[in-house]
């Protein structure tokens, strides 16, 4: 698990392809690597990769076939910039949200807008994750956990403060650029709660979605 805050850029140092699949050798920055060991869990743009190989200040990590079909990964060059944060431990502070590292698939980035000292951006998801997508719910994108200011069909905006511009990729995008994007964990188990049940069962979950329905929750 992951909290969607960013403690770190880095860059694809080596990107070598594998039987169908590929390796990236990641150059990790400024970030902490004292406590990583072989085994342990890194996001990189959001997608949770297995530290294979340990470097001084780098590590490698193999990447599916699974995984580059359901994220940009397979898309980094040597030298792209990288959003880095290693696994959430119970003595750390949970800054953002609940992050599994799992991406839901890619979205891509509309426009971008200046809004005060902020930068207001527009990303676009694939129709069937929208209705994951709430306002003033939260979101992951690249590993950069989010709150959602507006919702319109399958395009949601946020707003990046320029703390957040200086210390994640953000600083690099531009429109049409291909992200990672991670719905709230909750909202994924909610759907499987109120799906597939019958007789008592049901009739509990739908007082359930009328309760959530009347406080807001969902529409």
């Amino acid at each position: 698990m992951f909290t969607g805050i960013i403690q770190a850029l880095g860059s694809v140092e080596q990107s070598e392809k594998r039987g169908g699949d590929i390796r990236l050798k990641i150059d990790c920055g400024d970030l902490d690597l004292s406590r990583t060991r072989l085994g342990d869990s890194i996001a990189v743009n959001g997608a949770c990769l297995t530290a294979i190989e340990l470097g001084e200040q780098s590590f490698s990590a193999d990447v599916s076939l699974e995984t580059m079909n359901k994220t940009s990964l397979g898309g980094l060059a040597v030298g792209s910039p990288v959003n880095l944060e290693p696994a959430l431990t119970l003595n750390d502070a949970l800054g953002g949200h609940l992050v599994s590292g799992h991406v839901d698939g890619v979205g891509s980035l509309i426009e971008m807008q200046a809004d005060a000292r902020s930068i207001r951006y527009r990303f676009e998801v694939d129709p069937a994750l929208q209705h994951y997508v709430a306002a003033k719910g939260s979101i992951t994108v690249d590993g950069t956990s989010l709150t959602v200011n507006h919702v319109e069909a399958n395009r949601f905006d946020v707003n990046i403060v320029p703390h957040t511009q200086q210390k994640t990729i953000f600083q690099y995008y531009q429109p049409g650029t291909r992200v990672n994007i991670e719905v709230d964990i909750i909202a994924r188990y909610l759907e499987r709660l109120l799906q597939g049940r019958t007789g008592s069962a049901a009739d509990k979950d739908q007082q359930l979605l009328e309760t959530l329905i009347k406080s807001g929750f969902v529409k």
